[in-house]
């Protein structure tokens, strides 16, 4: 039987294991797609430790994430865009991606490039959505100075290069590991910790915009070193649009296909680079340890 990630209950990694189950099929306009890679995400962590329970409850079992990249193996009634046998990327919204086949509605897909790695492929759905709605949501403009925490992270990796892209100055917020790649992505980087706000001061005259992928008081910063609430976005505090009236765009905002196939493109022609770490499925309590960790560069992908 084909297998798959699931939880019987909160908890730290431990709860998530690999069981077999039953093979999917797909209903009216679904497709089931044999999965090569699966990339998995803080905000799955945090719906697993119970975090989210007023946003995002989970019913039990609980299957694991939206991200994935494969093939085509079954086509649903109605499906007539895709044939088995095609190279997908995709998302699903049942919690389910990371399994060894998974259902998914035809229109969360777009055709894989075949300059796309697997490994990247599987985990562009969250990271890119996400970094593609929080650069377009402050508003970028030529020579507009921004600053992106958590700069070499998933979402924040890709972040710095769309805005590069936007033809901002950007600012990458990271550790000093990771101020060579950004470097070479064409940001700035400054270290974060205790002095970051003079630093920044330091490293340009003013900001115009910040892109928050952390929390913990970035949008707070934001508005102390005088950026307008309108051009910040936090995808990591939610309290904050209430609080500081900024905006809290994030992969809802940015979740298409049609932006799915957008990022893929770069992917594709070398315009975005987007490094990634790899791990089993069978291994995916010491996948999501790392992720926990916090200083992984980029992203962490499951390859059934």
């Amino acid at each position: 039987m084909p297998k798959a990630v699931q939880f019987d209950n909160y908890g730290d990694v431990n709860v998530l294991h690999v069981v077999e189950v039953p093979r999917p099929t797909p209903g009216p306009g679904e497709v089931v797609v044999r999965v090569k890679a699966a990339g998995i995400n803080p905000g799955e962590a945090k719906i697993r430790q119970g975090l989210l329970h007023a946003r995002w409850p989970a019913t039990f079992p609980s299957g694991e994430g939206s991200d994935l990249a494969g093939t085509i193996d079954e086509v649903g009634p109605g499906v007539r865009e895709w044939k088995l046998g095609d190279d997908v990327i995709g998302f699903t919204d049942n919690r389910a991606s990371q399994a060894e086949y998974v259902v998914v509605e035809a229109a969360h897909l777009t055709a894989k490039p075949a300059a796309v790695p697997w490994e990247v492929a599987g985990g562009l759905f969250v990271a890119g959505a996400t970094a593609y709605a929080a650069v377009h949501a402050v508003e970028l403009k030529t020579g507009d100075v921004v600053a992106v925490s958590g700069a070499a992270g998933g979402v924040g990796s890709i972040a710095v290069q769309l805005a590069t892209l936007a033809r901002a100055t950007v600012i990458g917020i990271a550790s000093a590991a990771n101020h060579a790649w950004l470097r070479d992505r064409g940001a700035i980087p400054v270290a974060y910790g205790d002095g970051l706000a003079d630093r920044l001061r330091g490293a340009a005259d003013h900001l115009d915009a910040f892109i928050d992928t952390v929390g913990g008081g970035y949008a707070d910063l934001a508005i102390e070193l005088g950026v307008a609430p309108r051009r910040i976005d936090t995808i990591a505090d939610f309290g904050a649009g209430e609080r500081l009236g900024v905006k809290v765009d994030g992969n809802a905002a940015g979740a298409s296909a049609k932006t799915l196939a957008y990022l893929a493109g770069l992917v594709a022609d070398g315009t975005i680079v987007i490094p990634v770490e790899t791990y089993p499925l069978a291994e995916v309590q010491a996948a999501y340890r790392e992720l926990e960790r916090g200083h992984t560069r980029g992203k962490i992908v499951l390859l059934p």
